[in-house]
């Protein structure tokens, strides 16, 4: 599902009462949803610019990353430094507003970080990014940890938009690698549908949806930033480390932003997961 955000809703930086319900319901229903028109552009921009300038070092130095590891696709993420760390994307409030309906009171931020699509990629086998919690429940329980994915350009079919599989986050007893079969078998009873999203949009998707990249078959880079939201009661593990020059745009609010800020220069480029770490 796609909501288109209004000029109205903008402004308030809410959804009205109608949208957060249908966002909420096709998140626990279907895994994901679209939210349009929260990002500005502008900023999308300079990220945009800063990130593929990134990308032609790490191609260069052939990082290829991600689920498989398949060639054209990297394990990228946005510099945790100013002027590229922003509240719209780390702490969107429309994301946030519909994550915190879901996950309630005390939800934390675990993770962020991104992935690149380049020209030529190949095809990602198919995943989900986190487990069920339980193993050999007759129910899936409900969602502890949500992605918030925004990509600085449209994100279309020819430029390798993810492929989701609706719905396969309430499928319990099921864990990576999914086979052969369990995609067939699926497919014929709910078919994979592509995240298509526009500029200045977000997706709001459970971690435990079936998804994979595929081709960029466009001539240019396509990057996805990444952050994760995670249910209160869970254990925190890891800290988010930017560069204390971003601190201003963590605001106060529902979501803990599960932060540390330093002066000390960030290898955020060939460190997997660099504003990541232990607890």
């Amino acid at each position: 599902m796609q909501i288109n955000v209004t000029p109205s809703e903008r402004s308030a930086e809410s959804l009205t009462p109608e949208h957060l319900g249908q966002a909420v319901q096709a998140v626990l229903d279907d895994g994901y949803v679209i939210l349009a028109n929260v990002v500005d552009h502008a900023i999308l921009d300079s990220i945009h610019e800063r990130m593929e300038a990134d990308s032609h070092e790490l191609i260069a130095a052939e990082k290829w990353g991600g689920a498989g590891h398949i060639v054209g696709h990297l394990q990228q993420g946005p510099p945790p430094f100013a002027p590229f760390v922003h509240r719209d994307i780390v702490a969107n409030p429309f994301a946030v507003q519909v994550t915190h309906a879901i996950l309630g009171d005390g939800l934390y931020n675990r993770f962020y970080n991104g992935n690149c699509n380049c020209p030529g990629s190949g095809t990602q086998p198919l995943h989900a990014d986190g487990p069920h919690l339980w193993k050999n429940l007759p129910i899936a329980h409900p969602p502890v940890s949500l992605v918030v994915n925004i990509c600085p350009v449209d994100t279309t079919v020819e430029n390798g938009a993810t492929e989701i599989w609706p719905g396969t986050h309430r499928i319990p007893n099921i864990h990576n690698p999914i086979s052969p079969a369990q995609e067939a078998a699926r497919r014929e009873i709910v078919p994979p549908v592509q995240a298509i999203t526009p500029k200045g949009g977000l997706v709001i998707r459970d971690l435990r949806l079936w998804h994979r990249g595929v081709p960029n078959r466009s001539n240019h880079i396509r990057h996805m930033i990444a952050t994760v939201h995670q249910a209160g009661w869970m254990q925190k593990s890891q800290r988010m480390l930017y560069a204390a020059d971003s601190a201003d745009q963590f605001p106060a609010g529902p979501l803990d932003h599960n932060a540390d800020f330093t002066d000390q220069p960030l290898d955020y480029l060939f460190v997997r997961f660099p504003t990541v770490r232990a607890q």
